[in-house]
């Protein structure tokens, strides 16, 4: 059964196309991934689908309510975590949910229940009672999941649900999310710009560039389109006898010399690697490292759109490394 079913979604402001003919399914129980760079119409898919926004043409359907028909309806089921914080930080953690639950009219007996148990889920019962001005980042985001789930939705957007936070805070977080999504049978529909976020957490992601969607498959399914897998080798000896040797391999896709550091791009790395040091041995010299680089939806996203989700965004550093797996999607 389709949480989610959208057919064609376009939104215009003015001549401006933010989001263009947009159509997918998130099954009951799916976490899927809304991935592109901001600026891109993630937003203005989410705000449509939240009933924020009017469509200018398509149509959708969220948990059996039509969105143009019946948006109370949608309401009534889905739960919301916007991408910039939105509680009130003069109450406790409790007294937020509290007030959260009155909004969807729950009794008072009711709300005691409800709002132990989100506590429970995003392991929040200790810190209810402590003022929300005193939560760090990480705390503060957790109760916001809490306050999403407090009326059983059926569907969870989280826009952005990370965003600034430090890399074990984001993972913990990740942790609830998908405990959340496993447990209870949420669909989940994320929002993110972080590659190894979507690539941690979703079912399946929809990579959106210039408001259209350019790949829509499971996070694994899209790298298959990709030329090959990175691998350096730090070389001891005559390295440019190595790196003649290993050119006139066919699954060798190219070669790039860096002083003693050899950067080899082949295809099938679990049979051809140890070619490689066959190929070595063969000529007396000594490899003292060796790395893999899989790749990622990162690369992913340069293959389809010809830039990073960073360059997108204003950034337009580029290292040797990154230069290097540029050349794995040629």
């Amino acid at each position: 059964m389709n949480a989610i079913r959208i057919a064609g979604l376009t939104k215009k402001f003015g001549d401006f196309i933010a989001v263009e003919d947009v159509s997918f399914s998130v099954e009951s129980g799916e976490l899927f991934g809304l991935l592109c760079p901001n600026g891109a119409g993630k937003s203005t898919i989410i705000n449509m689908l939240t009933t924020l926004l009017i469509p200018t043409a398509g149509d959708a359907h969220i948990t059996g309510y039509d969105l143009r028909k019946n948006p109370d309806g949608i309401r009534n089921n889905i739960g919301i975590i916007f991408q910039d914080p939105s509680l009130d930080i003069g109450l406790t953690g409790r007294e937020n949910l509290d007030f959260h639950a009155m909004m969807y009219n729950i009794s008072s007996n009711e709300r005691k229940i409800r709002v132990k148990e989100v506590l429970d889920i995003v392991g929040m019962a200790d810190k209810a009672d402590i003022l929300v001005e005193n939560y760090s980042g990480g705390m503060k985001r957790r109760l916001e999941i809490a306050r999403g789930l407090i009326h059983y939705p059926k569907v969870l957007f989280l826009d952005e649900p990370t965003l600034g936070l430090d890399a074990q805070t984001r993972r913990t977080i990740w942790d609830h999310i998908r405990d959340l999504n496993r447990n209870y049978g949420t669909s989940v529909i994320l929002t993110t710009h972080y590659m190894e976020e979507a690539d941690y957490l979703c079912d399946r992601i929809a990579i959106i560039d210039h408001g259209k969607i350019i790949a829509l498959d499971t996070p694994s399914g899209p790298k298959n389109c990709l030329r090959g897998d990175l691998v350096s080798l730090t070389i001891e000896g005559n390295i440019d006898h190595i790196a003649d040797a290993l050119r006139g391999k066919e699954w060798v896709r190219d070669i790039v010399q860096n002083g003693k550091m050899l950067d080899v791009i082949i295809s099938d790395y679990e049979r051809n690697i140890p070619d490689i040091f066959q190929t070595a041995g063969n000529l007396d010299i000594g490899i003292s490292s060796i790395s893999l680089s899989k790749p990622s939806l990162e690369d992913v996203f340069i293959h389809l759109t010809g830039s990073t989700i960073r360059e997108q965004e204003g950034s337009r550093k580029t290292d040797k490394h990154d230069r290097m797996r540029r050349r794995m999607l040629r």
